[in-house]
């Protein structure tokens, strides 16, 4: 199972799931839908927070949030 975690700069996959249901709205509502491509663009020095561009903007998220959304 790969996350969104997981992905080097520049690399891309499809949000598939969500594995913490409670986060998953606030995730939702940040445009990060099943079925959207992601691409991390930026990983902070000492790895954490990240940035991907997700529905056309770069959003900011902590790497424990990342780590649960699944991407294919």
């Amino acid at each position: 199972m790969k996350t969104i975690a997981d992905l080097k700069i520049g690399e891309r996959g499809v949000i598939v799931n969500f594995t913490d249901q409670g986060l998953s709205l606030k995730l939702l509502e940040m445009g990060c839908l099943p079925g959207t491509q992601v691409t991390m663009t930026h990983i902070a020095p000492f790895g954490d927070p990240i940035a991907v561009k997700v529905s056309g903007y770069v959003l900011s998220m902590r790497l424990n949030e990342a780590s649960t959304i699944v991407v294919a």
